[in-house]
């Protein structure tokens, strides 16, 4: 008889640090050596709506070479990105020539991805977000949607869809129905909890039954604390995401990679502020190897 297969929960997590969690002119060796540092395993970099974080897109391949350089000497990674740049330049959105500049964002995207080692990147799950959402917006966002799949594809990187705060997509099952339409392995769900929890108040189920409507697709989450009607810079612990319920539960779905996610509000002791946020988290993952 073959040895038992080890329990999933025993493979040890990864816990990144959104890079927002850190005074935004820090230099890059300043971000990864602080990361490092305060006890996380990667770095989830942002390439937000603003043409400061878009521009990071066009870097060449000097600046890249040099991102890579600084990252093996700081022992640590940016492993994932955050992708919201689609917020103003949605996949589906009415005007055709924003449609364009989407698909373009998502092939630099990859490129850069590609480049930097990054596996996963997070696609903010709006199929328009400035104008209304209609029957023909989300065709375009279907249509936006396989290309988008296929350019992951070629380069072998996950596309995960982040639940967000709008009807449009707030729920796993939401996210399920098109990551079904697309059926591609590089398409699946990178779930915010602390979302989930607000958009359980909202309908009215648990989190718990909303994670299971996406097993075997969730590929990472985003830990996050929220209060009622609330999505962001909720200090963790002051709020009712329910990380000792919804860590392991993800654990055992077979989710080993989290990120925490958290902003810089101006705060001196940044720093410390980091630390104290991965002591917080990392006690909430259970039967973790010590290798």
């Amino acid at each position: 008889m073959s040895a038992p297969i080890q329990s999933a929960t025993k493979v040890p997590v990864k816990l990144g640090l959104y890079e927002k969690a850190m005074p935004n002119q820090l230099t890059w060796p300043a971000k990864l050596d602080a990361a490092r540092a305060a006890g996380y395993d990667f770095i989830e970099i942002s390439i937000d709506e603003t043409a400061e974080k878009l521009a990071r897109l066009d870097w060449q391949a000097q600046e890249r070479r040099q991102l890579r350089q600084e990252m093996d000497i700081a022992g640590i990674r940016i492993e994932t990105m955050c992708l919201s740049g689609h917020r103003k330049y949605p996949l589906g959105s009415p005007d055709e020539a924003t449609r364009r500049e989407s698909l373009a964002i998502m092939a630099k995207a990859v490129g850069l991805a590609a480049d930097l080692g990054i596996r996963i990147i997070q696609l903010a799950g709006y199929d328009t977000y400035y104008d209304p959402s209609t029957e023909q917006t989300r065709a375009w966002f279907v249509e936006g949607l396989q290309h988008c799949a296929d350019l992951a594809s070629r380069e072998g990187i996950i596309l995960g869809f982040e639940t967000m705060e709008t009807p449009f997509m707030d729920t796993v099952g939401k996210a399920m129905a098109y990551v079904d339409v697309i059926d591609s392995p590089y398409l699946q769900v990178y779930p915010d909890i602390g979302n989930l929890t607000n958009a359980s108040l909202i309908y009215g189920w648990s989190v718990s039954d909303d994670l299971d409507t996406g097993r075997g697709h969730i590929c990472a989450a985003h830990l996050k604390e929220t209060i009622p009607g609330h999505y962001r810079e909720i200090h963790y612990g002051t709020g009712h995401t329910d990380f000792k319920m919804l860590v392991p539960k993800l654990q055992d779905m077979g989710v080993h990679r989290f990120t925490a996610e958290f902003w810089h509000v101006g705060e001196s002791d940044w720093q410390a502020v980091l630390q104290g946020n991965a002591a917080f988290l990392r006690p909430f993952f259970k039967n973790q190897s010590s290798e």
